[in-house]
């Protein structure tokens, strides 16, 4: 049989009409009481005819259709979770990873991973494109009930998956095959009658493609196995702020992102989340850092649910890569790199007080002879408040002497020992978090032409107060406009303050932490730029955006060095075999066969 590599891309491709297999036993029982079989079809077993049949016989014109298709689609997104997180830090320069760690992550990191690696499955991203597309072309758009679109919500939802999934095959593969179009032959499976698409080509399609859904709500299911469902569907208002800055349309991603937080009656403050010392004499901590990224946290704006267990279908394996668990015993795979060490220790921190004897208020940082207990405690909170290391005092070399917890992947405790493992948690996957949409708009900001009110967001926080107080220029104000305008009774002091200060105190009292004086507006765009890209190590360190973050700067500064220079020196020096091979764009890209 000829080979054609889209047939091989969707060979384990199901339809989602009727979508019956949805989420497993664990969510989907408990939603709707009943659970169904999974209508699959490869390009070489079935025939053409009953495929197309199939495709011309069903329209999806009830609710029940419609929740099966898209809970299908989320069931195919669950195979992509884990890799999301996978491909997005162990190919950055936040992490590295131990003598432990499997043979696929170490291709990873070296950037020789081949066809073979079991996180090059590019079968599974055309699995969420086929089942959107089937979904798209075939639900009734036109049903009414009382003057509104029954399935409205459902069809932007679907369109959010279908180009978030184009995105992230885009950033990690380069050119791909660009599909819109359910494929339901094997003649269609011909990779040559399709363009191959760069993430520019994906980013104007899908901003034209989403921007008449950009007001349509989410669909509304109720919760899931305590899971609010409304978190499984992807803001399409923050997706077109993602592609817009990919594409360099700077202006337009700031405003999708500036609308997002100021929707009427659903707004975003950031909050003042943070990772501190505890009194001025600098011997506690205190954090509620890591609750930002707690499934019930309003800061998880997203995410992709996943299972409890594999009986009842795809759990995230996440925890026993970045943590010590009993299933792999307690042999963590990958650690916090040299580079983001020392990034988080190099970090000023400041802290305002109220002397106690004096009564005076004082802003005052840890002293030079300070003693810390744990390096990571130097500088920057955020890292050590996500990160920990204890010695197990065990003997028995079949189990690591050393454990690591890593609260950016939850895991429950064993009470009979300090082992942990993740079986009783819901996980979920996270895809968007308020914090890193802030750091983009940020970005968009900055590139835009504002970058006093890019710095405004890490030192500050963007509200009423920042504006009133001059903390931006008036000619920056004037220029900015709407961009920067935030309501005076929903973004204030007490819930928006600077992201800088989630971990480095009161950064908004750092007299050290400016923007020099410049010679051009230029060099402050790309001094603000390289304090951005360090905000977002401190920040998003894990979470799976790491690569991409560097992608995207270095491809607008039309820069392959500056991706290349920051993952070479990862363990803190450089690597100069590797920063030769980054050097070549063409080896950034994951192969596609």
């Amino acid at each position: 049989m000829k080979n054609y590599i889209l047939g091989k891309f969707i060979s384990r491709v199901s339809t989602p009409i009727p979508h019956r297999e949805g989420l497993g036993v664990g969510l989907l029982l408990l939603f709707f009481t009943f659970h169904f079989s999974l209508f699959t079809f490869t390009s070489c077993s079935e025939p053409e005819s009953s495929l197309v049949e199939f495709y011309e016989d069903n329209k999806l014109n009830t609710p029940n259709d419609t929740v099966y298709s898209v809970l299908g689609i989320i069931n195919k997104m669950q195979k992509l979770a884990d890799r999301t997180v996978i491909l997005g830090e162990i190919r950055g320069d936040l992490t590295e990873i131990t003598e432990n760690a499997s043979n696929d992550l170490q291709q990873l990191a070296n950037f020789t991973a081949d066809a073979d690696n079991a996180y090059n499955e590019v079968a599974d991203y055309y699995a969420v494109i086929q089942n959107c597309n089937f979904f798209l072309s075939r639900v009734d758009t036109m049903l009414s009930k009382r003057g509104e679109k029954v399935f409205a919500r459902e069809y932007a939802a679907v369109k959010a998956f279908r180009a978030w999934t184009y995105l992230q095959l885009a950033i990690h593969y380069g050119s791909v095959p660009f599909v819109t179009q359910p494929i339901l032959t094997e003649k269609e499976g011909d990779v040559s009658l399709y363009p191959k698409y760069d993430i520019l080509q994906i980013a104007d399609y899908f901003i034209n493609d989403l921007a008449p859904y950009v007001d349509t709500k989410t669909p509304e299911w109720g919760n899931m196995n305590s899971l609010p469902s409304a978190r499984f569907f992807i803001p399409v208002r923050v997706l077109l702020g993602d592609l817009c800055l990919w594409s360099g349309r700077y202006q337009e991603a700031a405003k999708y992102y500036h609308d997002y937080f100021t929707v009427l009656n659903n707004t975003h403050p950031l909050g003042i989340t943070r990772a501190q010392w505890a009194d001025y004499e600098f011997t506690a901590t205190t954090s509620n850092f890591s609750s930002a990224f707690s499934r019930g946290n309003d800061e998880t704006i997203s995410y992709i649910p996943m299972e409890t267990s594999e009986y009842d279908g795809i759990i995230s394996l996440l925890p026993d890569v970045f943590n010590s668990t009993e299933d792999n015993n307690y042999f963590f795979q990958v650690t916090s790199s040299g580079a983001l060490k020392q990034l988080s220790r190099v970090q000023h921190y400041t802290l305002v007080y109220s002397d106690p004897s004096t009564q005076m208020i004082d802003t005052i940082s840890p002293p030079d002879t300070l003693i810390y207990e744990n390096e990571n405690l130097r500088g920057d909170l955020r890292l050590y408040s996500i990160l920990t290391q204890r010695a197990s005092g065990t003997i028995n070399t079949n189990y690591s002497s050393i454990r690591q917890t890593n609260n950016k992947f939850p895991t429950s405790r064993n009470s009979n020992s300090n082992s942990v493992t993740h079986q009783t948690i819901l996980p979920t996957v996270t895809t968007y978090r308020l914090a890193p949409i802030y750091l983009r708009y940020a970005e968009a900001l900055n590139r835009a032409g504002f970058p006093e009110s890019a710095f405004a967001v890490l030192k500050w926080g963007l509200n009423y107060v920042t504006l009133e107080r001059g903390y931006i220029s008036s000619a920056e104000q004037a220029r900015a406009g709407g961009l920067i305008q935030f309501s005076q009774y929903s973004f204030t002091r007490e819930n928006t303050s600077g992201i800088h200060s989630r971990g480095c105190g009161d950064a908004d009292a750092d007299t050290t932490y400016i923007i020099p004086s410049l010679p051009t507006r230029n060099d402050s765009i790309l001094y603000v730029e390289n304090l951005l890209i360090d905000e977002m190590a401190l920040e998003e360190a894990f979470e799976g955006f790491r690569f991409a973050d560097l992608q995207r700067i270095a491809l607008h500064r039309n820069d392959p060095a500056f991706l290349a220079d920051k993952i070479a020196r990862r363990s803190g020096t450089l690597n100069a075999a590797l920063y030769q091979k980054l050097i070549d764009k063409k080896n950034w890209y994951l192969p596609l066969e």
